[in-house]
C-alpha cells in the first residue's frame, strides 16, 4: 500500500483560493492555454479518460474550486449528494455499472464521513476514485490549527484513516509532482480494482503549471512479464523525451483499460498449471464449476462461460456471484450457498469429487458459518492471478482469464454430474394463491417481482433478508444483479441505486430494500428525482431488522414505523414523476400499473411498502 505525498517544508507558494475560469477543454493535444493548463483541469480530463461521465459530490469550503474545475470539463457532470456516505454509495453503484467510480468532498469532515462507504468499495473489489479537497498548500508546515479539524496543527488525521482503505493514497499539495501523483492514483485504481485516495489542496486546482501544457502520455504500469518490461522500458523513455522536448503527443484513451490492465500470464506457468489441472480433472467422475465474486475483477466472465461449454460440467455460483454468470447456461444448477443454496444444487457440488472454484472469497457469509462440506484436495481454486490444484502444486502469475480459455481447449467432457442432478431435481412449487384481503406474502411479492425482470433490467438487493429473497430470483440473459455481501452495511442500496442507475441508463433498476435499511439513507431519493432516474424500489415494512430478529432477537431490533409513502411524496412535492402505492394484502394484480406503456418511463420513483407477513 503506498502514499504519495508532495513536498510539506517548503512547497512553491501558490495564491490562496486561485480560481480559474470554466473553460472549455479541447481534446485535440495542442499546446493549453495558461488558463486550461491547471491541475484541476488535468484531474477531470483524467476522469473522463478512465471512464467516469459522473462524479457525486458534497461541496464544502476546502473543494469548491475544485468543483468549479470538474464542472467545466465536458462530458463531466456532477451530482449533488444529501450526505458523503450516500455520495459514496453511489459511486460504489456507479463503478458496478461503469468499471469505474468517482465521488468528491471536502477535507476531513467530508472525508470520516464517506471513509464507511469506502471501505465498503475496498471489500467488494471496486476501483473508486475518493477526491478530497485539502488544505492550502501554504499552510503545510505551519503548525496552525484548521476548522474541520479536531483542533490540533494535524493534517494527516484523514490521510491516516483512509490509508488502511485504500490501495493508493495521494496528497497533492505541490503543483511539480501534481500530474505524476493522480495518474499514478488513478491507473492503480484501476490496476488493483480498489479504491483510491487523493487530497488536492483548495488553492491548487485553478493554478496553471508547465506539466498541464500538453495531455500527459499514458501512465505505464509495472511489468508482469519479459514483454511488458520492454514496453515499460520504452513508453518510460518517450515519456522522459516528452518532458525535454514536449512532443509527445498522449492518445486520447491514455487511461482505458487497454493501457491500465496489461497484465500478461507466465507462458510457461500458464502451460504446467493447465496440464496439472486437466490431469486433477479428467480423472474425476463427476466434477462441477463453482463461479466467485472475483470473476468480474478478473474480467473473466466470458472465459467462464467457455469453460462450461467444453466441459460439460454442472455449472453453479457462489451467492456473491449472482449476476456475473449466464443463469440460462445449459448446465446452470443455481446458488451454491451452504444450507441454503438452491434445491438440488449443494446436493451435487458437495457430492462431487472434483470441483473448480474461479475467483471464490470464503468468509462466514459465503459459507453460511463455515459449514460448506467442501474438502481442499477436492478443489482447484483459481484467484485473479493464481491456480492451486488441490493441495498443490500452485501456480503464480497466471491470469484467470487465460487460464480458463486454455483449460477450456484441453479438459475432456463430461456431463456425469449434471446427468445426477436431473434424476433428482423437482420443479420449484408456485406459492398458494392468496384469498382477496389477505395479508402480503414476501413470497408472493417476488413471484411478481420475477414477472418483472427482463434483459433490460437490473437487481440490487439491500444487506438482510432481501440477499436470501432475491437470490431465488431466475435472471433473465443480460438482466443485472448487485449487493453488498462481504461488507454487508445496511443503507448501502439506496446509495448504490443512484449510482447505478446513472451509469447503466440502459436498465430499469429495481431495488429490494427493508425498512431499516432505507431509514440510514433515504434522503438520496431526493438525487434520484433530480436526476430524473426511472428506478423502482419495493420497500419491504418488516417492523425492524428482520435479520437480526433471526440471528438474536432482541427489543432493540424494533424500529418506529414512518409513513414511507408519504416521506417519498414530501420528497417528490410536486417535482418531477414519481409513483408511490402502500401494498398491505394482496390484490388481482400487484404489477406496477402500465410498467411496460411509455409514459411509465418517465416515472421516477416507485415505493411498494410492504408489510412483511412470512413466507406461508
Amino acid at each position: 500500500m503506498d502514499t504519495g505525498i508532495g513536498a510539506v517544508d517548503g512547497p512553491k507558494a501558490a495564491p490562496s483560493g486561485a480560481l480559474a475560469c470554466p473553460a472549455t477543454f479541447p481534446a485535440s493535444s495542442s499546446p493549453a492555454s495558461s488558463a486550461e493548463a491547471t491541475m484541476g483541469r488535468h484531474l477531470a480530463r483524467r476522469l473522463v479518460q478512465v471512464g467516469v461521465s459522473d462524479v457525486f459530490a458534497v461541496p464544502g469550503d476546502f473543494n469548491l474550486t475544485l468543483l468549479d474545475h470538474l464542472i467545466a470539463e465536458p462530458g463531466l457532470r456532477l451530482i449533488g449528494c444529501c450526505n458523503e456516505l450516500n455520495a459514496g454509495y453511489a459511486a460504489d453503484g456507479y463503478a458496478r455499472a461503469k468499471g469505474v467510480g468517482a465521488c468528491a468532498v471536502t477535507f476531513t469532515v467530508g472525508g470520516l464521513s464517506v471513509l464507511n462507504a469506502i471501505a465498503g468499495a475496498y471489500s467488494e473489489n471496486l476501483p473508486l476514485i475518493c477526491i478530497v479537497g485539502g488544505p492550502n498548500s501554504n499552510d503545510y508546515g505551519t503548525n496552525r490549527i484548521l476548522h474541520h479539524t479536531i483542533g490540533l496543527p494535524d493534517f494527516t488525521q484523514e490521510l491516516r484513516a483512509f490509508q488502511t482503505v485504500t490501495c493508493y493514497q495521494a496528497v497533492v499539495n505541490n503543483l511539480d509532482d501534481a500530474h505524476e501523483q493522480i495518474d499514478k492514483a488513478i491507473s492503480t485504481a484501476l490496476k488493483e480494482s480498489k479504491p483510491v485516495y487523493i487530497s488536492v489542496s483548495c488553492n491548487l486546482p485553478g493554478v496553471s503549471h508547465p506539466t498541464f501544457s500538453r495531455d500527459p502520455v499514458p501512465y505505464f504500469l509495472s511489468p508482469r512479464s519479459l514483454i511488458t518490461f520492454f514496453l515499460f522500458a520504452f513508453v518510460f523513455l518517450v515519456y522522459v523525451s516528452w518532458l525535454i522536448m514536449s512532443c509527445i503527443h498522449a492518445p486520447e484513451d491514455a487511461l482505458t483499460d487497454e493501457w491500465c490492465t496489461c497484465r500478461m500470464s507466465n507462458q510457461m506457468g500458464l502451460e504446467a498449471a493447465v496440464e496439472a489441472t486437466v490431469q486433477f480433472l479428467d480423472k474425476s467422475v463427476k466434477p462441477v464449476m463453482v463461479a466467485g465474486p472475483k470473476l468480474s475483477v478478473a474480467k473473466a466472465g466470458a472465459a467462464f462461460a467457455e469453460l462450461a461449454d467444453a466441459s460439460g460440467y454442472a455449472v453453479a455460483t457462489m451467492p456473491s456471484a449472482k449476476g456475473m454468470v449466464a443463469e440460462t447456461l445449459p448446465r446452470f444448477l443455481g446458488t451454491y450457498w451452504g444450507a441454503v443454496s438452491t434445491a438440488f444444487c449443494a446436493e451435487i457440488v458437495e457430492s462431487a469429487d472434483a470441483y473448480l472454484f474461479a475467483g471464490p472469497i470464503f468468509n462466514d457469509y459465503s459459507s453460511v458459518g463455515y459449514s460448506f462440506l467442501l474438502k481442499k484436495e477436492k478443489a482447484v481454486i483459481v484467484q485473479p492471478d493464481r491456480v492451486t490444484v488441490g493441495n498443490g502444486p500452485a501456480f503464480g502469475c497466471i491470469m484467470m482469464k487465460d487460464f480458463l480459455s486454455a483449460l477450456a481447449q484441453r479438459v475432456t467432457k463430461n456431463t456425469t454430474a449434471y446427468e445426477n442432478y436431473k434424476r433428482i431435481f423437482v420443479p420449484d412449487g408456485e406459492p398458494p394463491e392468496s384469498e382477496p384481503g389477505e395479508p402480503l406474502r414476501v413470497n408472493v411479492l417476488f413471484k411478481h417481482v420475477q414477472k418483472m425482470l427482463t434483459g433490460d433490467s437490473a437487481v440490487i438487493a439491500e444487506t438482510g433478508d432481501s440477499w436470501f429473497n432475491c437470490q431465488k430470483l431466475k435472471l433473465p440473459d443480460g438482466c443485472g444483479y448487485e449487493f453488498q455481501m462481504q461488507y454487508g452495511s445496511i443503507g448501502w442500496s439506496v446509495g448504490a441505486l443512484l449510482g447505478y442507475a446513472q451509469g447503466a441508463k440502459d436498465k430499469r433498476v429495481i431495488a429490494c430494500i427493508g425498512d431499516g435499511s432505507f431509514q440510514v439513507t433515504a434522503q438520496d431519493v431526493s438525487t434520484m428525482l433530480r436526476c430524473e432516474q426511472n428506478s423502482i424500489i419495493f420497500l419491504i415494512n418488516n417492523g425492524g431488522y428482520t435479520i437480526e430478529v433471526e440471528i438474536h432477537d432482541g427489543p432493540y431490533n424494533v424500529i418506529k414505523n414512518w409513513n414511507y409513502t408519504g416521506l417519498v411524496d414530501a420528497i417528490h412535492n410536486g417535482e418531477g414523476k414519481c409513483w408511490t402505492a402502500k401494498v398491505r394484502s394482496f390484490k388481482n394484480n400487484l404489477s406496477i400499473p402500465h410498467l411496460h406503456e411509455p409514459e411509465t418511463s418517465k416515472l421516477m420513483k416507485n415505493i411498494h411498502d410492504c408489510m412483511y407477513a412470512g413466507d406461508l
